[in-house]
């Protein structure tokens, strides 16, 4: 796969065969995000949610020590000095989170190493978490002295329960791959040889589904996690009658009953 470079090299993305790739590529800093990767990123998601061709969004970190361990400290002083500054650095850091948290298409954080604090917050953003054996988790405000986006603790909550989560947020400590797959945070533990090859295997496996199935099922998971299932249910059920009406179901049908796997167009 042929990936762009934004950011001076440090964010990577691009998509074939229908998954799309989203590489933090910062690992002599543990895949710390600056403000322009923040903003590269942002950008890259954004592109490729619209991407027709992209049926599956896979975010992971180079270098196999950290899938992103943050915001890059070092930066704080040039970045994140005066309310304007701060305000700016949320509302860019904060695009990205919403793109990957609304993305359209299904979406897999492939987590390698250290996972921490913004790290973690876009992580949270994706429908699944896979991570190898060394994974480490957590979330360091409290010890820094900063605030953690309640968007961000929000889906931490939901995700883990109160308990948890308040256990996460409050002692800033940080949980292994084994205590995070016990609490709810990652779908599974992997060797980490085996991490990669059972996410693309994931993604090959989704990307070869019917994108407007697909596309129902991220809308209503969207919509149960914002609140709104009730108001957008006809919405929803639209998008359940299109399914039906399609090509692509035709074709689900013959080639079930031609034992053959399908060829899906999403029309």
């Amino acid at each position: 796969m042929e990936l762009t470079a934004g950011a001076d090299g440090r964010i990577l993305a691009g998509q074939s065969e229908g998954i799309g790739r989203l590489v933090i590529n910062n690992p002599e800093r543990r895949n710390a995000l600056s403000l322009d990767m923040w903003q590269a990123a942002g950008g890259a998601v954004d592109a490729l949610a619209r991407d027709d061709a992209v049926r599956v969004l896979v975010v992971s970190g180079a270098g196999g020590r950290a899938f992103a361990s943050g915001a890059d400290i070092s930066k704080f002083a040039e970045e994140r000095t005066g309310p304007e500054a701060v305000a700016h650095y949320g509302a860019v850091s904060g695009h990205l989170y919403e793109a990957l948290a609304t993305c359209p298409k299904p979406t897999i954080a492939q987590i390698s190493g250290y996972c921490i604090g913004g790290g973690l917050a876009l992580a949270l953003c994706c429908d699944m978490r896979f991570c190898d054996e060394g994974a480490r988790f957590g979330v360091p405000a409290a010890r820094l002295g900063i605030g953690y986006s309640p968007d961000a603790q929000k889906r931490l909550f939901d995700l883990v329960g109160p308990g948890f989560g308040a256990e996460i947020m409050f002692t800033g400590r940080q949980v292994d791959a084994g205590e995070a797959a016990r609490m709810g945070l990652v779908n599974r533990v992997l060797p980490t040889q085996e991490l990669e090859p059972v996410v693309a295997d994931y993604a090959a496996a989704i990307a070869e589904n019917a994108p407007l199935s697909l596309a129902t099922a991220k809308a209503t998971k969207l919509a149960i996690a914002a609140g709104s299932f009730d108001a957008g249910r006809q919405a929803l059920q639209d998008m359940v009658d299109r399914c039906y009406a399609s090509r692509d179901h035709a074709e689900g049908k013959a080639a079930f009953a031609e034992k053959r796997k399908p060829t899906f167009t999403g029309r």
